[in-house]
């Protein structure tokens, strides 16, 4: 049996030699040795039996499970369901070959093919194959400028970090990400560093390093650091929060992890804040009107009364939470939505369009939109980026109570309380010490020129507390290797000033901000000097940020990797993890070890032609028929 990932719809014919009725069972299966097919794999092992949760289903009760039993010899099962409906969504993983384990629910040399229904022959019929339909907006990296030609770089800040914790979903899956699911940026923010806290009345800190970009020794890495200043949560403002809360049938796999992540916001809340739910399926409905954090009772016993089952009415869902954030608006205080979803919207205003400038038209009334994502297999990152991003919000991916605790919790501050909004960097680079310069990430950030002194221009927010760091990779200015294809010009000439040749300014950052209900940004300038330090002298900050945004390249297979491998990266990541006190950048070293054998593995099944290799974010493997007595297999 040979792998199949694809984007196109496949029909796995069963045939039981019997007659009976067809109830088009959706089939998400996982093949071979790459579970990377569907993504929506919701199992448990109990046993010598393996539940598979129904998914997507918005006819039945979510509760209903496929209960399969791997008899001994692992050629056959059985399976049972309550028949309560027309259709139902199942996932199943069926692996064949021997030392197979898909995801590790399976004994290794178990070859587990479906002969038998046993009691339940109704369930014979045509299962469709329900593929990923993830989507992800497209990223083309960033290239070198010369620096006489573009000297500025104007750029947003990012403070997102849901394109980490979703290619981790990937990676502990054995799986290598979509190419345009790794966000570089957000890779790199995902961690926090050991940034001053700012010492003036500015929201917060740049601090600035130079050293060698560890994938190129011949090029400079230019580290740019935001500390955000801390807030003391005990004095903070009060909040107005409306969780909004996707319950449509795609998330009913996922409802149990988003109550119990904002159960975790639920008991942080005071006395003075207060908590209105909204959920949204078929229809849009208030189910708790905004109360008061004392009744927190009250608050967890609406969310535990939430179930799936649906259609995605996003639009109508975010209309009616701004009305509701209107409603109880908190002068001085923090307003903000908080919107739990997949990104899957289906009813009403629905397009990204419509739900842009619906958002956009609603910043006047200083209520912020967070955007915590959930799920796998139809999740719509590009969507809830948008959403974040137009809502003056920050995007976080939930894959797992330990990260919606590192969100909601340990990082409650960042997350919820904006210290600055519209943060924009603009770097001008000497030309007499730097011949070309690219940023690495941001595509989606980056600003024209004259966007970073026209205070209309919407950019990033920080969070209390947050930090945000921006690297440029830099060729200096006497590098003798050719960096542009551009023939020099005929009828001008770019040269330097007397301040540029005479100075050891490296580049000149500034930075401007507003404060959060402000309307007229802040002017922040910082030179940087041409001091460089060696490699293995530059700072944990330093280093690690390097080894992640290395890491980001690799899983894109960026024409920027240089000579960089996985086993570099985590000597470098091993070596610069500081105080690591919450574990997180240990845990990073564990990934990038998961990424060197998932792309091993993919590497090896290219060569022997179970993937097509391309350099689209769907591997396409061709399939073949086999059958087994009794049952008839077409694909």
């Amino acid at each position: 049996m040979k792998k199949i990932v694809s984007s196109t719809a496949i029909t796995l014919s069963i045939a039981f030699g019997i007659s009976t009725p067809s109830h088009g069972l959706s089939y998400n299966p996982v093949y071979g040795n790459d579970p990377c097919v569907g993504g929506n794999l919701d199992s448990a092992v109990s046993g010598n039996k393996v539940i598979f949760k129904s998914i997507n289903n918005s006819n039945t009760n979510a509760n209903n499970i496929i209960v399969t039993r791997i008899l001994a010899s692992g050629a056959t099962f059985e399976a049972a369901y309550h028949d309560n409906a027309d259709s139902l969504d199942l996932e199943l993983a069926v692996s064949f070959g021997s030392g197979i384990t898909p995801l590790n629910y399976y004994p290794p040399s178990k070859s587990i093919i479906p002969t038998s229904y046993a009691s339940y022959p109704s369930l014979a019929g045509t299962l469709k194959h329900q593929t990923n339909t993830e989507t992800y907006s497209a990223i083309t990296s960033n290239d070198f400028k010369h620096a006489k030609d573009e000297p500025l770089s104007t750029v947003s800040i990012d403070v997102d970090t849901a394109s980490y914790t979703n290619v981790r979903r990937y990676l502990n899956t054995a799986c290598l990400p979509p190419k345009n699911a790794v966000r570089i940026e957000e890779l790199v923010n995902y961690f926090s560093y050991d940034y001053p806290q700012p010492t003036n009345s500015d929201p917060f800190s740049v601090t600035t390093e130079l050293s060698s970009a560890p994938w190129n020794k011949d090029h400079q890495l230019l580290h740019v650091g935001i500390q955000g200043k801390k807030l003391d949560l005990s004095k903070a403002p009060s909040s107005n929060l409306v969780f909004l809360i996707d319950t449509s049938g795609s998330m009913s796999s996922d409802l149990d992890l988003v109550k119990d992540s904002l159960k975790m916001l639920v008991e942080q809340l005071r006395a003075t804040d207060k908590i209105a739910i909204v959920t949204y399926s078929g229809y849009a409905s208030l189910a708790l009107p905004s109360t008061s954090g004392a009744n927190k009772e009250l608050i967890v016993n609406a969310i535990d009364s939430l179930k799936a089952g649906g259609s995605t009415a996003g639009g109508e869902g975010i209309q009616q939470a701004y009305r509701i954030a209107k409603q109880n608006f908190i002068h001085g205080g923090n307003n903000r939505i908080m919107l739990a979803t997949d990104g899957d919207f289906n009813v009403g205003v629905s397009t990204v369009k419509d739900l842009e400038d619906f958002i956009v038209s609603k910043r006047d009334d200083h209520v912020f939109l967070s955007v915590l994502g959930f799920g796998r297999g139809n999740y719509q990152d590009d969507n809830m980026e948008t959403l974040a991003d137009k809502g003056n919000g920050n995007y976080s991916y939930i894959d797992n109570l330990l990260e919606a605790k590192k969100v909601l919790v340990k990082e409650m501050g960042g997350t919820l309380y904006t210290i600055a909004k519209d943060v924009k960097i603009q770097i001008e680079f000497n030309p007499e010490k730097v011949k070309s310069y690219r940023l690495i990430g941001y595509e989606n950030r980056l600003l024209n020129k004259k966007d970073f002194n026209n205070d209309k221009v919407d950019a990033g927010e920080l969070g209390a507390g947050h930090t945000v760091t921006a690297l440029y990779e830099i060729i200096p200015a006497d590098d003798s290797g050719i960096d542009s294809n551009v023939d020099n010009l005929k009828y001008q000439t770019t040269t330097s000033n007397q301040a540029a040749m005479s100075s050891n300014e490296l580049v000149n950052v500034k930075l401007r901000y507003k404060e959060p209900t402000g309307d007229t940004s802040q002017l922040i300038v910082k030179p940087v000097m041409d001091n460089k330090v060696a490699f293995a002298q530059s700072s944990n900050n330093f280093r690690f940020s390097s080894a992640v945004a290395g890491f980001g390249m690799l899983l894109r297979d960026s024409k920027f990797k240089g000579d960089i491998d996985y086993k570099n990266l985590i000597e470098i990541a091993k070596h610069a993890k500081g105080k690591d006190l919450e574990g997180y950048r240990s845990e990073f070293v564990q990934l990038v070890e998961k990424a060197e054998m998932a792309d091993k593995n993919h590497n090896k099944n290219q060569a022997n032609g179970k993937v097509k290799s391309d350099n689209s974010d769907t591997r396409v493997s061709e399939s073949t028929d086999f059958s087994v007595p009794g049952l008839t297999y077409t694909f």
